[in-house]
């Protein structure tokens, strides 16, 4: 009897998107590349101007394999450098990688194997974060947990099956030149926003708990709380841009907002009663960074509520300010074509 013969795996393009990314990028370019799959890979790197030792580390990179290319991103801006790979790329899957993501070893096998199993135009899974020191292995804890993100699958993990978005993406190039890549002007939540725009299309976005990947958490409260705005002012930009896509999770952050601010201002001006919110909130977070630090150490524990109420507060006030002229800005705008660059006019 004849063996059967080895199925022709689809070549892949993994695009990243970097900005000052010198303590990361060599080890997430080399996860890519001992990745456990047979089929041709190419790494594309779109650099933005970073203020580190980024560049210089992306041309060893080349010089070492012939599989990794970079392409200029001058505005630093994350959608334009993808968009940039995007068109530098050649690949029918494209994955989606960030400087500081780590892929697990068979992270592209399985994401290869899913797209065909499911029909999904792009699957993702779970956004695993780990720490380096006490803070970042907070941080991990409160971005791994369900009162830091409540039912979020790509966060907390669960069940395979359709989903509104996942963490980063693995996707059919056709589904990505379709939709004309992603929306430049959205600084943050351009994943969402573009997974939105491939369901409203009859596209399948697929969560998997097999696939995983790495994630390294901000290393200061500072930086944790300009990424958790961030993502507020424009979860709110994409509420306003495509009406039905806010649900009850992405409210709860800043209700609270307006609910311990109302109980600080009316607990000093009316009645101590109404600290009882602001209190409320504190032993909430207290008690539920408990189960959520299990295994870390005393200095990590302590550090959790902190890491808990800097994610939920920043989020609620980067929601509730969020300036009106930013969407107007993204309707008006026009969303490049994105097309692999042998099939360029």
């Amino acid at each position: 009897m004849n063996a059967k013969p080895d199925v022709q795996l689809p070549a892949v393009s993994v695009i990243m998107p970097v900005l000052d990314e010198e303590r990361h990028l060599r080890g997430a370019v080399q996860a890519i590349l001992a990745q456990e799959y047979a089929g041709e890979m190419e790494v594309v790197i779109a650099l933005g101007p970073s203020k580190d030792r980024t560049d210089e580390i992306a041309a060893e990179l080349v010089r070492e394999d012939p599989r990794v290319h970079t392409v200029p991103n001058p505005t630093g801006r994350t959608p334009a450098a993808l968009n940039a790979a995007i068109k530098a790329s050649r690949h029918p899957v494209v994955v989606r990688v960030d400087g500081h993501g780590m892929l697990s070893p068979n992270y592209i096998a399985t994401a290869v194997r899913l797209l065909e199993e499911t029909g999904a135009q792009n699957v993702g899974g779970i956004m695993h974060a780990e720490g380096e020191n006490a803070w970042e292995d907070a941080v991990a804890a409160a971005m791994t947990s369900k009162i830091g993100v409540g039912n979020a699958a790509f966060h907390t993990g669960g069940q395979a099956g359709p989903a509104d978005t996942v963490y980063l993406g693995v996707f059919r190039r056709e589904a990505l030149e379709q939709q004309g890549g992603y929306n430049e002007e959205f600084i943050r939540a351009q994943d969402w926003e573009l997974n939105f725009r491939i369901r409203e299309a009859g596209g399948l976005i697929w969560f998997s708990p097999e696939l995983r990947v790495s994630y390294r958490p901000r290393p200061s409260v500072k930086a944790l709380a300009k990424q958790y705005k961030d993502y507020g002012r424009w979860r709110h930009v994409v509420a306003r841009y495509h009406s039905g896509s806010i649900n009850l999770r992405y409210l709860a952050p800043p209700v609270a907002v307006c609910a311990i601010a109302a109980g600080l201002v009316v607990g000093a001006a009316l009645t101590p009663l109404a600290f009882v919110i602001p209190g409320g909130y504190l032993a909430a977070i207290a008690l539920g960074s408990l189960p959520a630090g299990k295994g870390l150490s005393l200095k990590a524990r302590l550090q959790i509520p902190v890491a808990l109420a800097t994610m939920h507060m920043s989020w609620g006030y980067g929601f509730l300010t969020s300036p009106k002229s930013l969407a107007r800005k993204v309707i008006a705008s026009r969303r490049p074509a994105v097309r692999r660059v042998d099939a360029a006019s």
